[in-house]
């Protein structure tokens, strides 16, 4: 197979979208008939909701479950990325579809070239990271939110606990949230078939399927994984993170490559 086609509706623009992705030469990178953009050249220019990336005139909505399935596979080489529509669809409202898409073109598994170089722990807003150096990628979340109570989710860095309990989390939003949404015109395509929707108490609305065990923790570490692998991660190395979100995840990515906590060099 060279080639891979999804089609649906994008979650926020709530029209018709589609990527294909297709076996390559050399670095993941995104083309569009007149140039190829790499990963390390896109900016985020939306990070609420979502995170929206651009270089130059080329922009992508909604990358972070495209970008979670290339860094849960460890995929940085040999795929190709064509968008239509401007944003990537929600299909399964996770990153499983979009997973085994990649992994149906068998694309060689590439080791992060990121590594956690010291001890160290950072804040941005209600969010908190801890660093720690290590061989090995492991990822930790705890969440806590309001009706539904204090979740945890862990990544050991392998492929098999990727697609087994990271990759089919769903998002997930408020009823509460829907109208603010709309008046910003964000979530015109959420499909409560694949969105979990939930009331105040923390419980799925109808049609949404009730949610699976720590299945919130889970989206926000797929969400984490999406959000590090912009900046060549997930880290080999330890990264806990407590409430994280994407508009904080990339500012403390930003700061630890600064003060050199995150780095290209093995520590």
């Amino acid at each position: 197979m060279d080639s891979v086609e999804l089609v649906g509706r994008g979650l926020h623009g709530g029209k018709r979208c589609a990527v294909r992705l297709s076996r390559g030469v050399g670095p993941v990178r995104f083309v569009d008939g007149t140039r190829d953009v790499m990963i390390h050249q896109l900016i985020p220019v939306r990070l609420e909701r979502g995170v929206r990336v651009r270089f130059e005139e080329y922009e992508v909505e909604l990358v972070e479950h495209l970008f979670a399935a290339l860094a849960g596979l460890q995929v940085r080489q040999g795929i190709v990325i064509e968008v239509r529509g401007g944003e990537i669809p929600l299909l399964d409202g996770a990153a499983f579809e979009l997973a085994m898409a990649a992994r149906a073109l068998e694309p060689r598994p590439t080791p992060p070239s990121l590594w956690v170089r010291e001890h160290a722990e950072l804040s941005e807003g209600d969010s908190s990271y801890t660093f720690h150096p290590g061989d090995e990628c492991r990822l930790q979340v705890q969440v806590d939110f309001q009706g539904v109570g204090a979740q945890h989710a862990t990544f050991d860095g392998s492929e098999r606990c990727f697609l087994e309990q990271i990759a089919p989390s769903r998002t997930f939003g408020f009823a509460r949230d829907a109208a603010a949404l709309h008046a910003s015109g964000l979530a015109k395509g959420v499909d409560p078939h694949t969105v979990l929707v939930l009331d105040d108490a923390g419980q799925a609305i109808p049609p949404s399927r009730p949610a699976t065990e720590n299945e919130l923790a889970r989206h926000k570490l797929l969400d984490l994984l999406g959000d590090l692998y912009l900046y060549g991660g997930p880290p080999r190395g330890a990264v806990h993170a407590v409430r994280p979100g994407h508009k904080n995840t990339h500012a403390v990515a930003r700061k630890a490559l600064e003060a050199g906590i995150l780095s290209q060099i093995p520590p």
